[in-house]
């Protein structure tokens, strides 16, 4: 099978636990087996899930910014603590600790992707939002 070029922006890209790769259409169902690849476009708050956390529990997570430039915070791990702030020009990433609660807010538009195991993720609303 020849391979085919794939829109990221449109797909997403699931990393099975056996070794094979598969792209295929973006959906919320978490009941996925192995890793997901994700990037999109994020032009508004919306598109990042203002005033919510997201939390993955059975893995960390990579979070890149590839095109823009954002802010990812990591909530507190412990009461009384502030989020901490990661800034993330274009070309870099940050690796976001399992079970650690995070948000993304947008300095302008950027292009982010995301590879995380998703079974399990949720997002939370955050108090303050």
């Amino acid at each position: 099978m020849t391979p085919a070029p794939i829109d990221l922006f449109a797909s997403s890209i699931h990393l099975h636990q056996d070794g094979k790769i598969h792209a295929g259409r973006r959906t919320s169902d978490t009941g996925q087996d192995g890793w997901q690849l994700t990037a999109f476009h994020a032009k508004t708050a919306a598109d990042v899930h203002a005033g919510h956390g997201e939390v993955h529990p059975h893995a960390e997570t990579i979070v890149s910014c590839l095109i823009g430039k954002i802010r990812l915070y990591l909530h507190p791990e412990r009461p009384g603590q502030q989020e901490e702030e990661i800034r993330l020009p274009a070309g870099t990433a940050a690796i976001v600790p399992r079970g650690r609660r995070h948000r993304i807010e947008l300095d302008i538009p950027s292009n982010i992707l995301t590879v995380t195991l998703p079974p399990g993720s949720r997002l939370k609303q955050r108090p303050e939002a």
